[in-house]
């Protein structure tokens, strides 16, 4: 009885943490799902948007204003990846990991430390309010859904979509592909940046360590996600069960600590789960063969 109790506590929190990282999660989905790129400038990114968010904060500016900043150093970080890639011609993966070890040193510099405290500070978004904190996470999830629904029905956004479907037909109609990922990987970013000032806000503090893992909580996101609703759905179902998924993983991760899994194990945890959901599909064709 105490186990269940302590869970339903934990719970909460693990629903506001989920919609945070789903936002995550949503970035990650335009790149591994619609740009079709694998790309690992995630770790950095995050925690870019988060020192700038946190400096800003310290520095006395609005903490609404700061997730404009923080978007932005997102999308720059996502654009060096970009421009990396594709006037460089260094490979996709390559250039994510280039990109953020750069950012390491580039957010080391931000802060001018390993981490920094918002302790006093006005933030939008706190742990101390769980509720307050799902409430903003969800008007933000929602209105990202809303725009980046619009946007890709527009002629830019379907151009970005052919080239992750197809990039030589893309190019044979005439859609500058090049461009289309950089715009993509840019969006990308720029949304990681936003979950990581959140975040930071959320957390009381940004450290340059909290980007660490991150690109593997976004796969859960997406990938538990799809498993819930299927491939087969609209977009903005498949963005919405991204948020799912991440709330999803995240209660799956309270439920392991209350029953008592060493925090030095998570990490393996959270791989293997990512690791379930991504052989899911090939489990069943194997279990539907039989």
């Amino acid at each position: 009885m105490q186990f269940i109790l302590s869970f339903l506590a934990a719970c909460p929190g693990a629903i506001s943490q989920g919609i945070l990282w789903g936002i995550l999660g949503i970035g990650v989905f335009l790149t591994y799902k619609v740009l079709d790129y694998a790309d690992m400038t995630v770790d950095g990114s995050l925690c870019t948007g988060g020192a700038v968010s946190a400096v800003l904060i310290t520095a006395g500016m609005d903490p609404l204003l700061t997730l404009i900043f923080a978007t932005l150093a997102g999308m720059a970080a996502g654009a060096v990846t970009g421009l990396l890639h594709t006037k460089l011609h260094i490979p996709a993966i390559l250039s994510g990991i280039l990109t953020q070890l750069a950012l390491y040193s580039v957010n080391m510099r931000i802060m001018g430390r390993a981490n920094t405290a918002l302790l006093g500070q006005e933030t939008i978004i706190t742990l101390l309010n769980v509720p307050h904190a799902v409430l903003i996470g969800g008007v933000f999830a929602v209105a990202i859904i809303a725009v980046l629904y619009w946007f890709f029905g527009t002629e830019v956004g379907c151009a970005i979509r052919a080239t992750g479907n197809n990039d030589h037909m893309a190019r044979a109609q005439g859609v500058n592909t090049d461009n289309m990922k950089l715009f993509g990987l840019v969006i990308s970013n720029g949304l990681v940046g936003l979950a990581g000032a959140l975040l930071s806000q959320y957390q009381g503090f940004a450290d340059v360590q909290m980007g660490r893992g991150a690109i593997v909580i976004g796969l859960a996101s997406v990938i538990i996600g799809e498993v819930v609703v299927g491939k087969q759905a609209n977009f903005s179902l498949r963005m919405t069960s991204i948020i799912l998924g991440a709330v999803i993983y995240y209660i799956i991760i309270a439920l392991v600590l209350q029953a008592g899994l060493n925090t030095n194990d998570l990490k393996l945890f959270s791989a293997a789960t990512v690791a379930l959901a991504l052989a899911l599909p090939t489990l069943k064709k194997t279990i539907a063969g039989k």
